[in-house]
């Protein structure tokens, strides 16, 4: 079914009587872990990652930004791909309208460029001003003094870049810079507007560097006066999660896997995250060829580059009872990074002190001895930041886990030793960038993880015993944290954290 075709069931009539019976197909043998590997090929990950980045290189905008032409080809392509699995699934498309950003900033001091970027969901404004210092971060009215004809200058820490842009705004700044509080390049989203604070000021982002040099200047008793010029474009766009459940298995315990289809702008994103929904997309496939004693619903969201609204939709959708019946969702979000590490979800909050609701741990142990004892391979832990798809159901107290090999972040030597690469490099280079195209993927990397997943899958396909007794999902209230946008496939790149 395609975004503009409507399916229809056709109902036939029972001719018993009056003919023979037809033999009944074969029963399909119940999945088995190592059956279901077996029969995944890293050249069916390579050759539906090639898809899908056709799809972006297929349009002027060589990308699968959430609405745009190459994002729905991936959708398309997705729906057709289970629909024909002979009725294994039950698929739907679940459409939602979403506001889209984009545009360009630029700020200049003196003359000089800080190296800005865009804060998306920014309204565009162009101003020369005096720039005024906010008080710690910027996280309370208090915080600002009065700033009529000023440009606001914020750290970055504690709070939703939104909250700050809305705060200068409502203490009369005509605009607001936001400097890093880490020695990385800042980019981000406000978040789709209103907000309760009021409206938001143009908004740019700049280098810990750059802010610190002016909020320097400005302790010293110095008048600093900043140029800045946002232009942004605005539009609402329709989109898609897909949806795919098995028919067979009960309904009343399912696993959900869940991978965002949609890339940045600057690129076609085919590992962050082409690698996630093509992992989830050929395990589906093959497990069409056996049978489960639990439901296997499988979730390719939308729109998780400006804010994990996909999968925020596709769990507000559901009602309590929908929520009940879910044991455990496993998010799959950048799983091939060419520089890699084997990363799992820290469920029990171990390493991290952030655990998931109950079977999240048992999630992150199922994983570790699998790739101990059956994969033969190391892993480390990964932070539960809620920085992925998994945030919405672990906000809703549904048990969440999964994989990730790494974003922006470096590589430790101890990483290095434990996985080859190369220490004091980012996990993937091209992370939100226009080479993140097929030559980005780590091969090795890819098919594990697939592996991973299909062990994954069969494991709790047969039983969900491992996991302990059903809890009445109770919502958890996330903390109010910033979104930076710049990792990618992760809300990490929305950073709602510090």
């Amino acid at each position: 079914m395609h975004l503009s075709y409507v399916a229809s069931l056709l109902t036939l009539s029972s001719f018993a009587s009056a003919i023979p019976t037809a033999p009944q197909p074969r029963a399909l043998p119940l999945v088995q872990s190592n059956l279901l590997r077996r029969v995944l090929l890293r050249s069916n990950l390579l050759a539906k990652s090639q898809t899908l980045e056709g799809f972006a290189y297929a349009t002027p905008e060589r990308n699968r930004v959430f609405g745009g032409p190459g994002h729905n080809a991936t959708v398309n392509y997705l729906n057709d791909q289970v629909a024909a699995l002979g009725g294994y699934y039950n698929v739907e498309l679940q459409p939602f309208v979403e506001l889209y950003t984009s545009g360009s900033a630029s700020v200049e001091v003196a003359g000089a460029d800080q190296g800005a970027s865009l804060f998306t969901y920014s309204p565009s404004g162009n101003f020369s001003e005096p720039l005024v210092a906010v008080a710690s971060f910027g996280c309370e009215a208090a915080d600002y003094p009065d700033l009529a004809g000023k440009i606001a200058l914020i750290s970055r820490g504690s709070c939703q870049f939104g909250l700050k842009s809305a705060l200068a705004g409502a203490a009369g700044a005509d605009a607001a810079i936001i400097y890093n509080n880490i020695d990385e390049e800042l980019a981000g989203t406000l978040g789709a507007p209103p907000r309760p604070e009021g409206a938001y000021v143009p908004t740019a982002g700049i280098s810990l560097a750059a802010g610190t040099a002016l909020k320097d200047s400005l302790a010293g008793g110095a008048t600093v006066t900043a140029d800045i010029n946002v232009v942004s474009v605005m539009e609402n766009r329709t989109t898609y999660n897909v949806i795919a459940q098995t028919s067979g298995g009960d309904p009343n315990n399912v696993l959900v896997l869940t991978a965002h289809t949609d890339s940045v702008e600057a690129g076609p994103g085919i590992n962050d995250n082409g690698s996630g929904t093509v992992g989830i997309l050929e395990v589906a496939i093959q497990l069409a060829k056996y049978s489960v004693n639990n439901a296997i619903r499988f979730v390719w969201v939308s729109a998780e580059e400006f804010g994990l609204l996909g999968s925020e939709f596709y769990v507000a959708s559901l009602s309590d009872a929908e929520k009940a019946k879910i044991r455990l969702n496993l998010n799959f979000d950048m799983i091939a990074s060419p520089n890699y590490k084997y990363g799992i979800y820290d469920g029990d909050g171990s390493t991290f002190n952030v655990s998931g609701a109950p079977g999240s741990a048992e999630a992150e142990k199922l994983f570790q001895d699998y790739f101990t004892n059956d994969a033969g391979l190391k892993y480390v832990p990964d932070s539960f930041d809620g920085r992925s798809d998994y945030a919405p159901f672990q906000d809703a107290g549904i048990p969440a886990g999964g994989l990730f090999t790494g974003a922006e972040g470096i590589k430790t030597e101890e990483e290095q030793a434990l996985f080859g690469g190369k220490a004091g490099v980012a996990y993937d280079v091209n992370y939100h960038a226009e080479g993140d195209n097929v030559g980005n993927l780590n091969m090795d990397a890819f098919i594990q993880n697939a592996k991973a997943i299909a062990h994954a899958v069969a494991t709790y396909g047969r039983s969900f015993a491992s996991l302990p007794p059903r809890a009445i999902p109770r919502a958890v209230k996330r903390v109010e944290k910033e979104k930076d946008l710049t990792r990618g496939g992760r809300f990490d790149k929305y950073h709602l954290t510090e």
